[in-house]
Order: C-alpha cells, then structure tokens, then sequence
C-alpha cells in the first residue's frame, strides 16, 4: 500500500478534529499583536484572536514559519515512516512565502532522498482546506502521490470560491484597496464580492450595494457555474455562524448540496479580512475514496 503524508499549514484553516482524524500535519503560521506572539491554531484561537483583534488599537501582523519549522516536521515524518512520500500544500505563494519556507526546506532534504513534493494551492483559508482534506482521505484509503497530485490538480480547476466582507477596513489596511475605496465603500454600503485568480491574489468579482443583494449575486454566479450539477459546499466564517448559516440554508434552497463543511476563518486570514466575514467554497459533489486492496 502506498505511503504517502500530507502536510499544511495554519491557514487552511482545517478544525483541529479533522486534522487528527487524516492524520494531517499542521505548521502554523504566527500572529503579532505588539510585542506578543501567538502561534495560529495553536496557542490562539478563533474566538480568542476575534476578541483581541476588536480590542485592540493597532492592526496586528502576520509571519510565515520558517524553512526549519519545515524541515523539522519533514524529518519527523521521514522517521516515522521510511520512504514515506510527503505533499506539503501552502497558502497562495501571491499571499505570503510560506510555500517559498517550505520548499526551500524540502531544498534542503535532496541529499537524503526524502521525498517532498511542496504544492502552491494558489488559494487560502479552506480553499486549502479542500485539497489538504482530500488528499489526506486518499492518502488514509492507500492511493499513491501520483493519483493524490492528480486529483489536487482537479480540485483546483473545479472549485470555485467567493469571500463576502463586512468591512473594508482590514482589506485597506492590509494594503489590498485604496484607503479612498475603503471610505467610499462604506460610506455607500457598497461591499465588494472576492475572490482569487489563477496567480493566487485576491481580487474583487463586482461591488454590490447591500447585503441582500450581495448574497443574491453570488448565489446566482454559482449556478452560472455549476447549473443543477450535484455540490459539495464548505463555508468559513469569521464571526457570525449566523450568516453563514442564512448561506447555507439558501445554498441548499437553490442547489442539490450533497456535503456541507463549516470552518472557523482562523487569526492569519482573520487578520486581513476580519469579523463578520464568510467564505464560500464550491466544487463538484464526489464521494468518499474508495479504500484501495492493500
């Protein structure tokens, strides 16, 4: 049967159940607020960062996990499991150069043979999520790195993701959009639909006026995509499970929605789109793998 480890990072933003259950590594990413430093998913949560980011008085930072952090975790694994081959999926190169620590980390690991293959999702929060999962239950099922890059690659052609803001302020002081259209925005109660492009950079699809309407948007972008074609949803949110809740229960009002995924977006992606955001990740409804002979 073939050995195959599958390796994210805290921006995936996978519940922790999940990643125990598909035996998925997790290297966080750090948060910074002042002088204090937290590592994401790890010695903050979601409930926990929400509330010291309202508080607090100046945006916080973010920072990648080093090459090492990288290597360590790799070596780990190799130790555990010789001639194991292992898939590393980061967020978007565009976004942050975790994907660059990783693989100048499995740089590193040439010499002994270990088999690293690092993979730009090109994506964040559990638009990850989706690949890690999947290839963490093909992994479970005994499916080789071929077969498990394969189906990445498809997941990535076929999912389709859109993020819906309550405010434009940590976009603008993220550095995404121009303080002016920050102002603008919110002044006009315009609020963009986001998304992100095949180079992995976040960009806005329309600009909407008013909540109702920006979900109806994005509801009817989704069937121009995928028509009546059985669906797997996954939904991240910030803040307010209720939203995500009322997308959700329209998703399935409008759609044949065979799965649904909750996440929490946790601190790293929480610090550039804040509170009361939703993310919305569709992709073709798909079974379970099926465990292969071993």
């Amino acid at each position: 049967m073939a050995n195959v480890r599958i390796v994210t990072d805290s921006t995936a933003d996978i519940p922790q159940e999940l990643r125990e259950r598909y035996n998925i590594e997790m290297v966080p990413l750090k948060v910074h607020f002042g002088n204090e430093m937290y590592q994401d998913a790890v010695t903050i949560n979601p409930d926990q960062f929400y509330e010291k980011l309202a508080n607090a008085s100046k945006l916080p930072t973010t920072s990648q996990p080093s090459p090492v952090e990288f290597l360590e975790v790799y070596k780990r694994l190799e130790a555990q499991s010789p001639d194991c081959a292992i898939i590393s999926i980061h967020l978007s190169a565009a976004m942050s150069g975790t994907y660059q620590s990783a693989l100048l980390a499995s740089s590193m690991l040439e010499e002994e043979q270990v088999d690293v293959t690092v993979i730009d999702s090109k994506s964040a929060s559990f638009g990850i999520g989706v690949y890690v999962l999947e290839a963490a239950k093909l992994a479970q099922a005994g499916y080789d790195k071929d077969a498990i890059l394969a189906r990445i690659a498809q997941l990535q052609q076929e999912q389709k993701l859109y993020f819906l803001v309550d405010t434009l302020e940590y976009l603008q002081k993220g550095g995404r959009i121009a303080k002016a259209s920050a102002m603008l925005g919110t002044l006009l109660n315009i609020k963009p639909i986001l998304s992100i492009d095949k180079d992995g950079e976040v960009y806005a699809v329309e600009k909407v006026r008013g909540q109702k309407r920006l979900l109806q948007r994005v509801l009817e972008m989704y069937k121009e995509h995928f028509g009546d074609q059985p669906v797997d949803v996954g939904v991240g949110y910030s803040t307010e499970k209720s939203t995500a809740d009322t997308v959700v229960a329209e998703l399935k009002s409008q759609f044949d929605v065979r799965s649904v995924q909750y996440t929490r977006i946790g601190a790293v992606i929480g610090t550039h789109v804040g509170h009361g955001t939703v993310a919305v990740f569709v992709r073709p409804a798909a079974p379970d793998p099926e465990p292969l002979n071993s």
